[in-house]
Order: C-alpha cells, then sequence, then structure tokens
C-alpha cells in the first residue's frame, strides 16, 4: 500500500484550486487558515473577497435576495472562524453593497426599457391619418382607453400617449421572449456586473500598498528620522519608495525576543542599505530614549474605525504615546479597505494575546506557577494620537473618515451583524 502524503494547506494553493474544487470544499478550507492564523492582515481581505466571488458565480440564485443570503451568510462563517480580523467583515459589507448597486442600477434600466417598449407600442398601434374634414367644434380631451380586438384606439395627442403609459403595463405587449428567458438573461447578466465588481476590491485590495506608497515624499525629507514600528509590507514599500529619492535614517522597533530583530528585517536592510538608506534596529522598550532624534513616527494598521480609532500591533500605542510627549508626528498607513464602519465601543476589547512562551519558557516552573504572563499581539489606539492617515486615495485627517465611510459603505451594510 502506497504511503498516504500529507498536504499543508497553504492559501496560494486555496486560491489556485478555487476553479476546480466545489464552493463549500473552499470554505471550509479557508475556515481551516483562518481558525490556525496561517491567513493574516491583508491576505485575510484578499482570500475573502476570492471566496466571495465564488460565492456569486457558483451559487444557484434566481433572485437579489436570495444573493444576498448566501453571501451573509458565507461572510459570517469567515468572520466567526477569525473575529481577531476585521477587515474580513469590512470585505463582506463592501460586496453586498455592491450587490444592491449593481441590482438598483438593472432595475432602473429595466424600468427605462419597458417605458421605451411602451411607447413604441402606443406609436404601431395609433391609426393612419385619414383626409382632414371639417373642423368640429371643441371637445374636452378625454383620458380614457378601450382596446377593442382589432388594436388599441387611443387619442393622437401626446397628453394622451403619456398618461396610457402605466395602463398599457397591465395588457399584453405582444411579445415574443419568453419570461423564463428574460429572466434568465437578468440574472446572467447581473452576476457578470458583480464578478467585476468584485474583482475590481481584489484590485484595490492589491494595489494599496503601492498607491500608499506613492505618497512618501510629501512625507519623509531628506535627514529625517524615520522610527518604523514593526513595519507592515505597507510600511516597507514606502520606506523603500522614500529612499529611491530621498537619504535618511531608519530606526526600526521591535520587540525583544528570539527570533525578532535585525534578522526579522534583513530583507527590509537589505533594500535600504543599496539604496544609500541607514537602518537601525531597536527594542520597543527603549523607544523614549531615541524620541528625541526622530522626526516622525510610521506603522500600520490592522484596522480603523469610525472616530478614527484603529487597531494596531502591540508595541504602536507606545511609540505613539512617547512620540506625543516629544511633539514628534505620527502617521499612520492603511488602505481603504481597512475602514472599519462600526462602533469602537465592542471592538476596544478586542487586544490579541499570543504565546507567551518566546519571553518564558514552560521548564521555568517557578515563574510559570507564581505569576501570570500575557503577550500582546494587537492593541486599540485611539485616535488624539494619530495626526496623518495615508490612504490609497491620499493622505487623510480624522475629519475626512466619515464622509470616506459614507463612500464605500451604505447604511443597510452598516447595521449588519456579521459572524453573531
Amino acid at each position: 500500500m502506497a504511503p498516504v502524503s500529507t498536504h499543508t494547506p497553504t492559501l496560494q494553493k486555496l486560491l489556485k484550486s478555487l476553479r476546480d474544487q466545489d464552493l463549500e470544499t473552499s470554505i471550509e478550507a479557508l475556515i481551516f487558515l483562518l481558525k490556525r492564523r496561517q491567513v493574516g492582515g491583508d491576505q485575510c481581505a484578499n482570500a475573502t473577497a476570492h471566496i466571495l466571488l465564488q460565492v456569486v458565480a457558483k451559487s444557484k440564485w434566481h433572485s437579489v435576495d436570495r444573493l444576498l443570503e448566501l453571501v451573509t451568510s458565507a461572510g459570517s462563517r469567515l468572520v466567526q472562524a477569525a473575529p481577531h480580523e476585521p477587515v474580513i467583515g469590512n470585505i463582506v459589507r463592501r460586496v453586498l453593497g455592491l450587490i444592491r448597486d449593481e441590482a438598483s442600477e438593472d432595475r432602473n434600466a429595466d424600468e427605462l426599457s419597458e417605458s421605451v417598449s411602451d411607447l413604441q407600442s402606443l406609436a404601431l398601434v395609433a391609426p393612419p391619418p385619414t383626409s382632414a374634414p371639417a373642423r368640429p367644434s371643441p371637445t374636452p380631451i378625454t383620458r380614457s382607453l378601450t382596446m377593442p380586438a382589432a388594436g388599441l384606439q387611443v387619442s393622437k395627442s401626446m397628453f394622451n400617449l403619456l398618461s396610457v403609459v402605466d395602463t398599457l403595463d397591465s395588457y399584453s405587449t405582444g411579445a415574443s421572449t419568453p419570461v423564463s428567458l428574460a429572466q434568465n438573461n437578468s440574472v446572467h447578466a447581473l452576476k457578470s456586473e458583480i464578478i467585476d465588481g468584485i474583482g475590481e476590491i481584489i484590485d484595490e485590495v492589491n494595489q494599496a500598498d503601492d498607491q500608499i506608497a506613492g505618497f512618501a515624499d510629501i512625507h519623509i525629507y531628506p535627514g529625517d528620522y524615520i522610527l518604523a514600528v514593526l513595519p507592515s509590507p505597507a510600511v516597507e514599500r514606502y520606506l523603500i519608495k522614500a529612499a529611491s529619492r530621498r537619504r535618511f535614517t531608519v530606526l526600526v522597533a521591535s520587540p525583544h525576543s528570539p527570533g525578532s530583530g535585525t534578522e526579522q528585517y534583513s530583507a527590509l536592510r537589505k533594500k535600504l542599505t543599496s539604496a544609500g538608506v541607514k537602518m537601525i534596529s531597536l527594542s520597543t522598550t527603549g523607544l523614549m530614549a531615541y524620541m528625541p532624534k526622530v522626526s516622525k513616527v510610521i506603522f500600520g494598521a490592522k484596522a480603523v474605525f469610525q472616530n478614527g480609532g484603529m487597531l494596531v500591533d502591540s508595541g504602536c500605542c507606545l511609540a505613539a504615546r512617547a512620540a506625543q510627549e516629544y511633539g514628534k508626528p505620527v502617521i499612520v498607513l492603511s488602505g481603504v479597505y481597512k475602514f472599519c464602519p462600526q462602533d469602537t465601543a465592542t471592538h476596544i476589547s478586542w487586544t490579541q494575546l499570543e504565546n507567551p512562551s518566546s519571553y518564558v519558557g514552560y521548564d521555568d516552573g517557578e515563574t510559570v506557577d507564581s505569576i501570570d504572563i500575557e503577550n500582546t499581539l494587537a492593541e486599540y489606539l485611539p485616535p488624539e494620537f494619530v495626526d496623518v492617515y495615508v490612504t490609497n486615495l491620499g493622505p487623510q485627517t480624522q475629519d475626512h473618515l466619515g464622509s470616506i465611510m459614507a463612500d464605500h459603505y451604505k447604511p443597510e451594510e452598516m447595521s449588519v451583524q456579521l459572524g453573531a
């Protein structure tokens, strides 16, 4: 008997297999990755959008309400698998809003087409003009409508032509296309539009970091000392883009623990050094000693809430508070897809904890038994510690966040409860 080979699922394998495997298998595979935290951050947004695209493409639905139910159900399952990743709920709400928008546009187009068809029908059934008789005495215009067997007889005045449009809806227009065929064509057209819209959301997620990096020259000047706290991929691209035109110094702060520090950001160091930018690694516990020399503090956000507060990596709050004490500006990088249209009152408790074994080994029995050790992975940062939000739409202030969220989320989606 041949040995059974085990394959560890990854996000790349999942995305490649979406076309070939059934929808339920794909959803369960992503849930497995989310529960094991093998997918996090920006990858969650990308994976969620791909799964919802498959829901639209492969599910059987004949009404918009049914499609909204399917997307909400699949989205709720993903949110339950990773409640610590608010970006999943953001993508689900964006897709729900997209479906409503496309359905509304499709409905308006159908109503306009029916109105034009009715007016054309009236023109076809109007009786041909006859020789002009002797001019009769004026008679009031009547709005009555008759439907004899030979055809439709109506007055040729424009007033009556417009007034009978609503009444004509109750009569057969004699169209040769079956109703079921027309409905199938309408569903197919709507599905194509929604799939194209989800594709645009995927492109937005993939291009957000590069678009944010395009604004690096606005905030980083020659000779600056930039403090980057636990730099995310967006922050790394931001710094590399600035290094292509400016010469400055980067201070990378990370927790002092085995496996972190210089080796963790060796690729970033290599790229910055090749561009002529010096990089210095330091511990987050020693930020206060370097803060007088720092020009700006930059870090990425996991989520941005309505009031401007954020969910950030552990250590960013300490850096932001230190920067405020020394009067240093704090710049946060975040794609618009991370803007969370929810009340922060229920999300301040989203502080995430990680395995503390990297700080205290379980072989030290006395320490483990006598104290409780918490290794914070993410924490909430109040908005008063942030000066500028750099998004893929450009730099923003706290006052403009509400208008951006209103442009990307409808009131119906803001009240949707996912994962409840």
